[in-house]
């Protein structure tokens, strides 16, 4: 892929942008200046987008050039902005021979701790997920009408550089909560981008569910974390007396074990199988 489009330059696509060869043309969409500058010094070449306000001429090009497109805008209650804006401004996507749509796992919704694959029935229990489900429907219809293979790739929940147990511990923010029976999948920012990159090289089409290998329950990533800071972990909290927000606590109104193996029957070999790898490679990066 010599063009790849990033909409919505965000954490994730920027590490996507990462993996990418060094001669592969790299854009991105943001929302602010600030950050148009941010990925100019990643390489990324930066176009100013804010979506459900029309294309510019740039984005618009940038559309009808781009070989391989990854999408990391979020939907809202009237749908997917972006995919709306495509539309209306009539693009081609001459040069397409790949998309790529961000979504979560949380479409599928509460499986109460089953194992569960791309097959599975998906009744999203928030807003977000709904919006999120619709928005994949809507990506897949007009992928088929372009011709245009399209991966789905559902994330689980996202850590890496920054964002992870260990940032939480060291910022005072960690919560050790308990709900029996509560487990969640995890995915290292570098498996997001090393699934997108591999994908992107064989030209997928479907659903991937882009997950580690062990979902475990949320106090044992807290109290690993801590044994490698070499601190004690925070007291438990029962689930019913954590102080989550509305957001958070619908988190743990799904429970659900996700598999992977469709990802790896096409060939990925994850970097970070588990939390435990990935919080030790954070870990020794952060500590060098």
């Amino acid at each position: 892929m010599k063009r790849v489009l990033l909409l919505g330059a965000g954490y994730s696509a920027r590490a996507i942008a990462r993996a990418l060869p060094a001669q592969t043309r790299k854009q991105g969409t943001t929302r602010s200046k600030e950050k148009a500058a941010e990925l100019d010094d990643m390489g990324i070449e930066p176009i100013l987008y804010e979506a459900g306000q029309g294309l510019s001429a740039d984005l618009h090009s940038a559309l009808e050039a781009a070989n391989a497109i990854v999408v990391s805008v979020s939907p809202n209650t009237s749908g997917d902005p972006l995919l709306q804006d495509i539309k209306k401004g009539g693009v081609q996507l001459k040069a397409a021979s790949w998309l790529c749509y961000l979504s979560t796992v949380g479409v599928y919704g509460d499986h109460a701790g089953a194992w569960i694959d791309e097959n599975a029935e998906c009744h999203p229990v928030s807003d977000r997920s709904r919006q999120r489900l619709a928005a994949e429907q809507a990506w897949q219809a007009y992928a088929a009408e372009k011709k245009v293979p399209l991966a789905i790739m559902r994330l689980a929940g996202i850590y890496g550089p920054g964002r992870s147990a260990l940032d939480s511990l060291r910022s005072g923010k960690a919560r050790r909560i308990i709900k029996p029976g509560q487990v969640f999948n995890r995915i290292h920012v570098e498996d997001i981008a090393g699934a997108a990159l591999h994908l992107m090289n064989i030209c997928a089409n479907g659903i991937y569910n882009i997950a580690d290998d062990e979902p475990a329950p949320p106090q044992d990533v807290v109290e690993f974390a801590a044994e490698l800071l070499g601190i004690e972990p925070p007291p438990e909290i029962p689930f019913e007396e954590a102080p989550l927000t509305p957001m958070g606590r619908s988190f743990y109104g799904e429970c659900k074990r996700v598999s992977n193996s469709r990802l790896k029957r096409d060939g990925y070999n994850f970097a970070f199988p588990d939390y435990r790898a990935g919080l030790k490679a954070l870990f020794t990066d952060e500590s060098a």
